[in-house]
C-alpha cells in the first residue's frame, strides 16, 4: 500500500443514509487525525463520541512521518522511523476496527505518511469531511512555527475541534 494515497479501510456497519429534512441536517463525516499520542486518543475518543451521536461516518486518519525527512544520510534511522510508523499504524487499525464492532460505527482508517497539515488537508478534502477532530500538540517548537490544529483552523474550510 502507498501511504502517501493510503487505500482506506472501512470497518462497522454501513453509514446509514441521510436524506435531507429539515432542522435534522448534521455532519455526515467527521475526520480524526490520530498519531497514537494521549492527546490524539483523546481526539479519537471526542470524534468517535461525536460519530455515534450524530450517526455519521468517522473517518480516522494517521499520518506517518516521511523516512525521506530523515534523510538518504541516516538510512538506519529511515529504517527506524518506517518500522516504527508501521508499528503505530497496526495498533491504531486494531484499535479502530475494534472500537467500530463495539460501538456499531462506519469507521473508514487511512493511513497517509509526509506533512500531516498537508495529509490532513488532502483527506479532508477527499472525503469530504464537515468537521476536524485533532489533538492539542505538545510540542514546543509549535509555540513559533504553528501546530497542526492552528494550521488547521487558519485555513478556514472546515470547524476543527482541538481536544486538549
Amino acid at each position: 500500500m502507498d501511504a502517501s494515497t493510503g487505500a482506506a479501510e472501512h470497518y462497522g456497519p454501513a453509514a446509514p443514509r441521510h436524506d435531507f429534512e429539515c432542522g435534522t441536517d448534521g455532519p455526515r463525516v467527521i475526520m480524526v487525525g490520530v498519531d497514537g499520542s494521549p492527546t490524539s486518543e483523546h481526539a479519537a475518543a471526542y470524534a468517535a463520541g461525536l460519530a455515534r451521536r450524530q450517526r455519521c461516518r468517522l473517518v480516522v486518519v494517521f499520518v506517518g512521518t516521511s523516512p525521506g525527512l530523515v534523510g538518504s544520510m541516516y538510512a538506519d534511522l529511515a529504517v527506524a522511523a518506517a518500522d516504527a510508523n508501521d508499528e503505530i499504524a497496526a495498533q491504531l487499525r486494531r484499535d479502530v476496527r475494534r472500537a467500530a464492532e463495539e460501538m456499531g460505527l462506519p469507521v473508514t482508517f487511512v493511513v497517509r505518511e509526509g506533512d500531516p497539515f498537508a495529509r490532513l488537508r488532502e483527506t479532508a478534502d477527499q472525503f469530504k469531511a464537515d468537521m476536524l477532530v485533532v489533538g492539542v500538540s505538545a510540542q514546543a517548537g509549535h509555540r513559533f512555527l504553528g501546530s497542526v490544529a492552528t494550521r488547521l483552523v487558519r485555513l478556514g474550510r472546515w470547524p476543527v475541534v482541538v481536544v486538549p
